[in-house]
């Protein structure tokens, strides 16, 4: 039996024994075309979890980087993946996405044109799901190179994403450590190019968590790189470069989450043979080791703050 079989069995029980009589007490059975996408989607984020933890807990046992004696702060690292991965946030990106795709493709078409997908823009794409796959995986992750360097460029966006920099132990889990409000710009940055490019709705929930996958490895706790392989993909060893304490700011390197060529091409690559220790000196200690809703608030604070600060000049400053 094949894995997507699997997953589509454990998807229909989801959805038939815990999804569909939700649905159906509250009357809102007009989602119940779309409730096995839902469960399928979370399907594939469970699993998505359990097999970044199969592998990288084992490394991080083996070929650890640092050791700590209290692990209490990556606990908080660990409730963020399920609520990124599994809970609430991949239904609602799913929903979301499905519905602009929706009224944006029967706006367009109502305007006589009609919205081009990759696989018909490159007709030879037909027919290939994986490589189309990849390629929008390329796309997304130019996307996200940019959306991550501008993070450390405005004074007000890194105060949010000084949050995923503070946390002083690194592991698998604190790829998803983000604020609330950096998370939701984030999902408008991808929404709005999934839109634009194309991308079928079920599939883009799919390639966020593949993407994912790759870049919770790259925050590993692992004294791991690739060697000549570090230039095609992030290592655990490249990604640490853009955590450590010395980079720790608004000005840092290696903003690259799945692919280096970005970082290559615009000058922000460092591909140094060091380990060194990661945080942001300059964040509050709410933000490394407070529980969940104090990081949150924390971070919303900061964020207020800083937008409504006098301007100042650029210069010295935060880390990523």
């Amino acid at each position: 039996m094949s894995i997507d079989r699997i997953f589509s069995i454990l998807a229909g029980y989801m959805d038939q024994y815990a999804v569909l009589p939700v649905l159906y007490h509250f009357h809102w059975m007009e989602w119940g075309d779309l409730s096995f996408d839902w469960c399928l989607v979370c399907v594939y984020g469970l699993f998505a979890v359990i097999l970044t933890y199969a592998i990288c807990w084992p490394l991080e046992h083996l070929r650890p980087i640092e050791h700590w004696p209290n692990q209490k702060a990556v606990l908080v690292d660990v409730f963020y993946t399920l609520l990124n991965r599994v809970g609430v946030i991949p239904v609602i990106t799913f929903l979301l996405f499905y519905q602009a795709q929706t009224a944006f493709t029967g706006w367009v078409v109502s305007m006589g044109f009609i919205p081009p997908t990759l696989d018909s823009v490159i007709p030879g794409l037909f027919g290939h799901p994986l490589l189309t796959f990849w390629i929008y995986a390329l796309i997304l992750d130019f996307a996200d190179y940019w959306r991550h360097r501008l993070s450390h460029t405005f004074r007000a966006w890194y105060a949010l994403h000084a949050l995923h920099h503070a946390q002083r132990q690194m592991s698998f889990w604190s790829d998803d450590r983000n604020h609330f409000f950096d998370d939701a710009i984030a999902f408008v940055w991808f929404f709005t190019l999934g839109l634009l490019i194309g991308i079928p709705p079920l599939q883009f929930p799919l390639l966020i968590l593949g993407l994912r996958f790759i870049e919770s490895f790259s925050h590993a706790n692992i004294k791991l790189s690739y060697g000549p392989l570090e230039w095609l993909i992030v290592s655990p060893r490249f990604h640490r470069l853009h955590h450590a304490l010395r980079a720790a700011g608004r000005v840092s390197c290696n903003y690259g989450g799945v692919f280096p060529i970005w970082d290559i091409i615009f000058r922000t690559a460092d591909f140094s043979n060091v380990w060194l220790p990661t945080g942001d000196a300059r964040a509050p200690e709410a933000l490394a080791t407070g529980s969940y809703l104090e990081q949150q608030i924390c971070g919303a604070k900061m964020f207020f703050a800083a937008l409504f600060a006098p301007k100042r000049p650029l210069g010295g400053g935060q880390a990523t």
